[in-house]
């Protein structure tokens, strides 16, 4: 099974910027796809950016595009989200997630989540 665990969290000033990383163990060769997404208490999770782990096929949600990057570094089993020109909005939890292959058999997709990383942009 694939673990994932979130790091870089903290205060960031407004128009300032971030950096995110979400480190994949486990049977990391059944990933097909990562993404990060954001959530505040009480209400719905939302995509901010995913990316293929064959092609590196980037997506970014409207919120988000022109500010952020994702980025894999394949060597280290590291997921990266880099963010600039932060603002009050985007402050969040972060999840990193991944869609993988079950230890089923046969083997079947699957999604799973870190425990998220909380980004709070202020003054």
């Amino acid at each position: 099974q694939v673990h994932l665990v979130e790091s870089g969290g903290g205060l960031v000033q407004p128009g300032g910027s971030l950096r995110l990383s979400c480190t994949a163990s486990g049977n990391i060769y059944t990933i097909t796809n990562m993404a990060w997404y954001r959530q505040i208490p009480g209400k719905q999770r939302e995509l901010v950016a995913s990316i293929t782990t064959r092609g590196g096929h980037k997506t970014y949600a409207d919120s988000v595009k022109g500010r952020a990057i994702i980025s894999k570094e394949y060597d280290d089993n590291v997921l990266y989200l880099q963010m600039t020109s932060v603002k009050s909005e985007d402050s969040a939890v972060y999840y990193c997630n991944a869609v993988a292959l079950s230890d089923s058999r046969p083997p079947r997709p699957m999604e799973l989540w870190g425990s998220g990383t909380q980004v709070t942009v202020s003054s």
